[in-house]
């Protein structure tokens, strides 16, 4: 029986995992070019784990140049059926506080990258599902573990996936403000669609590190800000991981292990050779 593994996707202020044994760094080749990193493998709490820092080590790979098809490929090519998600965002509402955490349930996209969100394409055609796309199951255990380690934590909200680098102006702060949106990131949305595409169970947890620039009470966003607080919150995340990763199922049969059954729109005989070939560890099981 194959091993399923845990993925974690750490992000600005998270660069490693405390505890992980058999620790091995692992390069991995994929047809859409090179992961922001080498992946990180070992156990930890009983389970094999794979961890990659999601802007390289030493923080050198910018939001929107993530190669997100590339670190979920990765991530699905070494067995990953679970990713946790941990990133640093700013917070649109007064009741988000630096170092709370909140756990997104909807996701609004503020990219221009659509074609880098998907595998598919080159000949053959699927839609996902994504009313609602993060793993509903993922997220709850995730909860409960939060509040087990007493974290301020916060259930559900819409994550706003903007490009950066650069923070908000005020008046696009303001805007997400007003519509009630909850938190705004950079990174999470693409991660999420490859992730629902690779049949991988996906959720975030958003570590609140600003008020972002549209509270006029308080200072601006700034990248010390963001690192002093995320510094601060990085020993929490690790603690709610690891009170997370025995309750993960051993056997992936959630909703989102099976997301390509009815996705795939191109009949057999038209799919190309080479992009049939480049997506078989995806579309393996349903050829």
């Amino acid at each position: 029986m194959a091993t399923h593994r845990i993925g974690i996707i750490g992000g600005s202020g998270l660069y490693h995992i405390d505890g992980l044994t058999k620790q091995k760094w692992v390069g991995v080749k994929t047809p859409f070019g090179q992961p922001s990193d080498q992946f990180l493998t070992g156990k930890l709490e009983g389970r094999d784990m794979v961890f990659l820092p999601r802007h390289a080590r030493g923080h050198r790979i910018l939001p929107s140049e993530l190669n997100h098809r590339a670190n979920i490929f990765g991530m699905k090519k070494l067995g990953v059926a679970w990713i946790i998600s941990v990133s640093a965002v700013g917070s649109l509402q007064a009741k988000y506080r630096p170092r709370d955490i909140v756990l997104p349930d909807q996701f609004v996209d503020r990219t221009k990258q659509a074609l880098a969100h998907t595998f598919f394409g080159r000949g053959i055609v699927a839609h996902i599902a994504f009313a609602d796309p993060v793993c509903e199951e993922l997220r709850k255990l995730l909860l409960r573990s939060a509040r087990a380690c007493k974290a301020r934590v916060h259930d559900g909200g819409a994550y706003v996936n903007m490009e950066g680098p650069a923070f908000s102006t005020r008046a696009e702060s303001l805007t997400n403000h007003r519509a009630g949106y909850d938190v705004i990131g950079m990174t999470n949305l693409g991660e999420a669609k490859c992730a629902r595409e690779a049949e991988i169970a996906y959720a975030t947890m958003a570590m609140v590190t600003d008020y972002d620039c549209w509270k006029m009470d308080e200072a601006h966003v700034t990248v010390e800000m963001v690192v002093e607080n995320l510094n601060r919150n990085a020993e929490q995340a690790r603690r709610i991981v690891r009170h997370v990763l025995p309750q993960i199922p051993k056997e992936p049969n959630w909703p989102c292990h099976a997301a390509l059954k009815n996705a795939i729109l191109t009949d057999k005989k038209f799919w190309p050779a080479k992009t049939r070939r480049e997506l078989s560890l995806l579309l393996g099981k349903y050829f």
